[in-house]
């Protein structure tokens, strides 16, 4: 699905980003949270307001879990394996709500990046973020 340049592409951009992952995180959180209201409820016992420690902490693992993840992509269901048993059988999340996350995803990405955010850098994340989403939604098969 992805080429070894875009698996090079995507690793790089995560290791830059990697130290405004809170930033990242809480932003991409928060779009989904004003994009898709519904998402919001499985983070009703956490305050989700922009800049809240509960959302840049939250944030921080979600890009920090994406970009551990694209170390090493071809081996990506078994870096997410945790993540996939927690999100389907304890959190029970909607596995929906990983695509929208992805996307809000992209658009943070475009807005932190600019112009370094190229056609082929977005259509690489795009991608990888989509093996992302469905890794985690695998065990509600």
């Amino acid at each position: 699905m992805l080429s070894k340049k875009e698996k090079e592409l995507i690793a790089n951009i995560w290791e830059r980003l990697s130290p405004v992952a809170e930033d990242i995180g809480a932003e991409a959180l928060l779009r989904m949270f004003t994009t898709f209201p519904g998402t919001k409820t499985y983070f009703s016992h956490l305050d989700i307001s922009p800049r809240s420690p509960h959302l840049l902490s939250h944030g921080k693992k979600i890009v920090m879990a994406i970009a551990e993840g694209a170390k090493d992509i071809s081996q990506l269901t078994v870096t997410l394996a945790p993540l996939q048993t927690l999100h389907a059988y304890q959190l029970r999340i909607d596995p929906t709500n990983f695509k929208l996350l992805s996307h809000c995803m992209l658009v943070t990405l475009a807005s932190f990046m600019g112009e370094n955010f190229t056609a082929v850098a977005h259509a690489a994340m795009d991608k990888y973020l989509s093996a992302f989403a469905a890794v985690l939604a695998e065990k509600y098969r």
